[in-house]
């Protein structure tokens, strides 16, 4: 090295080899110690595999729809035996059914419009919990479970604590194994996973 000049490969404006300015690694294109910006994960990262509606989710919400028609028919039954029903609870109390019929008429006709209402009302919310889980929102097999436990419970104590007619005790068990029929179904592995892959779905607009 001669006087005046700088370290050998260094020119005389004191630049480094290849144009880099003063204290900066030639071959390094960020500070020491830098870390570039990890890239972006895609969209399809952590999704679960895609699957179509399992037969599971066809036999539960099927099931769901079978009950609740047969409910329906059980109801028009039940309005148009209400008379014998009636009579038929006042014997089991003791009780004659001459000495009340104008009040049992007047109650008749009381419990016929409250229950069409009410049993008009209830189909049209198990309708819609039902089209909800058949389209893959969770939150409406939850509240099909629930439904279905309380039906399930409440129709064991009606049956056991006061029998129906032949044919509506026919229908009301064959309408509580449909029910039990979808809840278990809507509960199935490949139920879960496709509804876990729909709310994947919905959660990024697709």
């Amino acid at each position: 090295m001669t006087a005046g000049q700088g370290p050998q490969g260094w020119d005389q404006q004191g630049q480094q080899p290849y144009g880099q300015p003063y204290g900066q690694h030639p071959y390094s294109q960020q500070p020491s110690g830098g870390y570039g910006s990890a890239p972006a994960a895609p969209d399809a990262w952590g999704a679960p595999p895609p699957v179509e509606r399992p037969q599971a989710v066809r036999l539960g919400v099927g099931a769901w729809v079978a009950s609740i028609l047969l409910a329906l028919v059980s109801s028009v039954l039940t309005f148009a035996q209400l008379d014998e029903l009636v009579d038929q609870a006042l014997l089991d109390q003791g009780l004659d059914p001459a000495d009340y019929s104008g009040v049992t008429d007047a109650a008749g006709t009381g419990v016929i419009l409250v229950g069409v209402v009410f049993g008009l009302v209830f189909v049209a919310l198990e309708l819609m919990f039902v089209w909800f889980a058949w389209q893959g929102r969770n939150w409406a097999r939850i509240v099909l479970w629930v439904l279905g436990g309380l039906a399930l419970v409440s129709g064991l104590v009606s049956l056991f604590g006061s029998p129906l007619p032949g044919l509506l005790t026919v229908l009301s068990l064959v309408q509580y194994l449909l029910i039990l029929v979808g809840v278990v179904t809507l509960a199935q592995k490949p139920a879960s996973e496709w509804y876990r892959y729909r709310g994947w779905q919905r959660a990024r607009g697709l």
